[in-house]
């Protein structure tokens, strides 16, 4: 069985309605009750009883909205036996279409249409006419079945319209926390790629003063010069990462694919030889590298070069980058691991590379990694280039 609409809360103009209907009502009922006769053999004292009765039944229509299909049962009696009951059940037929079920509408606008019977069997002389009774009784209760009907689908298309609103006011919330939560995955990334590659630089050569005891004066200061600047650069990374996570909306530039040759300059003076290959120019600075290609490039670079310098400090390392439009970028980082032997301090847990690999596949590539023929190690990117 279908199940109930819910009855709607009683609003301030409901009350002002309800007082209207019982008027309307209780005013036809008078003036059918004072025009028409009493029938034949009838007391006196049956008109004002009639009338009251019919007043009383109009009250009902206060809890229409309430017991809908109470005040329907009681105003359908009523309107069959009394005629200063005449337009009342309407009204409550009107809310059971509005707030009840279909089955219970269809019962209730059936025993309406029947109890037309009423009146023309009670009073058969007062109705001249009683096929045009009939058709206006008919005509009522269809139109007011109608009308409760189409209100009652008008209010629920508006209460989904709504339901969906607050749905997709829900799902844009989630949607904002999604992407909020995936920022702070991004700049814990970038956190790790920046700060990891220039404190890893300063453990690295703090750790070489001390483990390399041949090391000439001049060298010694070169060295120290360097863990100043570093440091100096680690501050200012700090410092913008600090700026990033108190306004997000700043524009921090980003590094890209031109800015690989000076990571390579800075990381060249720590010890061996870094060389960059890059036939194609996509480190220029008119190169064409889209920026997401670009920063992932150079995250790459960092992070291996970091490696160099933590398992293979001294060692020889080439960069090779190449690619163009629809075949994609390669990058590979490559050490000879003929270095010295790595600080202890020097020991890593993987997450780089496993950062890395994330890095390539947000944009749809790999990385690889291995040891080499000369016993050295290599660790390669592909990306792809979509033209």
């Amino acid at each position: 069985m279908d199940a109930p609409a819910t009855p709607h809360a009683r609003a301030p103009r409901n009350h002002v309605v309800d007082v209207v209907l019982i008027v309307f009502s209780a005013a036809l009922g008078y003036i059918a009750v004072t025009t028409l006769d009493r029938p034949f053999g009838w007391p006196a004292w049956t008109g004002p009883v009639e009338l009251a009765l019919g007043l009383c039944a109009c009250l009902s229509l206060w809890w229409r909205l309430t017991h809908p299909v109470a005040v329907a049962t009681v105003l359908l009696v009523a309107g069959t036996f009394l005629s200063s009951v005449s337009v009342a059940p309407l009204f409550a037929l009107y809310a059971v279409a509005l707030l009840c079920s279909i089955r219970v509408t269809i019962l209730f606008c059936a025993l309406n249409l029947v109890s037309v019977a009423g009146p023309l069997l009670l009073r058969p002389e007062f109705h001249a006419s009683p096929l045009l009774l009939l058709s206006a009784h008919i005509v009522g209760v269809i139109a007011a079945t109608a009308f409760g009907l189409v209100i009652r689908s008008r209010r629920a298309l508006v209460q989904s319209l709504r339901e969906r609103a607050v749905a997709a006011e829900t799902e844009a919330a989630l949607r904002a926390s999604q992407a909020e939560h995936e920022a702070r995955e991004e700049l814990a990334r970038e956190m790790h790629d920046v700060l990891g590659h220039r404190l890893s630089l300063l453990s690295i050569q703090a750790g070489a003063l001390g483990y390399n005891a041949t090391m000439s004066s001049a060298e010694s200061a070169q060295v120290v010069e360097e863990i100043r600047r570093n440091s100096r650069a680690a501050l200012q990374d700090l410092r913008e990462v600090l700026h990033v996570l108190r306004s997000p909306q700043a524009d921090v530039p980003l590094p890209g694919a031109a800015d690989i040759p000076t990571l390579v300059r800075e990381a060249s003076p720590v010890g061996g030889s870094i060389a960059l290959s890059d036939e194609s120019g996509l480190t220029s600075v008119d190169s064409d590298v889209p920026a997401l290609l670009g920063r992932t490039l150079y995250r790459f670079v960092q992070e291996g070069l970091t490696n160099v310098r933590r398992h293979a400090p001294g060692a020889d390392a080439v960069v090779s980058i190449t690619g163009r439009v629809g075949s994609g970028i390669r990058a590979e980082i490559r050490d000879t691991g003929t270095g010295e032997p790595a600080p202890p301090a020097a020991s890593g847990t993987g997450s780089g590379l496993r950062g890395l690999a994330e890095r390539a596949a947000l944009v749809g590539g790999e990385v690889s990694h291995g040891p080499t023929e000369d016993g050295g190690w290599r660790v390669a990117m592909r990306l792809p280039w979509l033209a």
